[in-house]
């Protein structure tokens, strides 16, 4: 069994839940120069595989991998219907949210707008958020550095998660809408699931008492 886990910020957060959950990876894995991708465990015919944080769905939606971490803000951008988010781990949490130039806030109005031109690593997630209130999203994708674009003329908006702020104020943007509540989930493979119930179930049981021990 394969199970997919992110790169970066989220891995330090999920590491005390690997170990609750009795999935305890090779030393290399803890390597912070290691370039390895996938790590043996302690348990037999049980492996990690250490992807990027948008890719860990799609391993999982594909078979690849029967379990995975990720964020809510991935998962809604995909939409995989062969993934399954049983749970909530509640960490990796921030928000999904639109921000402009502190020069344009003043004389903004939110309601009047009709079209708007944003960019983000979120396209499809944008375009529903403005569609539900009747506003046309030109979307422009990036994979990062999403501050520059309002500055550089890109466009006048960004969508983009936010933690602290502190990038959004360091490039002169204000967050003016929350699109959503963002944290990590465990995710299974539905085909899996189905065709070994027990082994998969028994591995979300054994996440939810790590959430449920690490919560107190």
């Amino acid at each position: 069994m394969i199970v997919a886990v992110p790169t970066g910020r989220i891995l330090k957060e999920l590491r005390p839940f690997l170990e609750r959950a009795g999935i305890r990876p090779e030393a290399e894995f803890d390597d912070e120069n290691s370039r390895a991708l996938r790590f043996s465990t302690l348990t037999p015919g049980l492996d990690i595989i250490r992807v990027r944080p948008f890719d860990v769905p799609t391993f999982v939606a594909f078979g690849a991998a029967e379990l995975g971490i990720a964020g809510y803000d991935v998962l809604a951008e995909f939409d995989y219907p062969d993934v399954y988010a049983p749970l909530d781990l509640n960490i990796g949490k921030c928000r999904l949210s639109v921000a402009e130039p502190a020069d344009m806030v003043a004389g903004d109005d939110p309601a009047r707008w009709s079209h708007v031109r944003v960019a983000t690593k979120y396209p499809s997630i944008t375009r529903r958020h403005f569609a539900k209130r009747g506003v046309q999203a030109e979307c422009i994708k990036l994979n990062g550095a999403m501050e520059l674009a309002p500055s550089l003329g890109l466009s006048q908006r960004i969508v983009d998660l936010v933690s602290s702020g502190a990038t959004l104020k360091a490039n002169g943007l204000v967050e003016i809408e929350r699109v959503m509540d963002v944290s990590s989930r465990l995710i299974v493979n539905r085909v899996a699931l189905k065709t070994r119930p027990a082994e998969l179930s028994d591995w979300v049981r054994r996440f939810e008492e790590a959430s449920e021990a690490l919560a107190v």
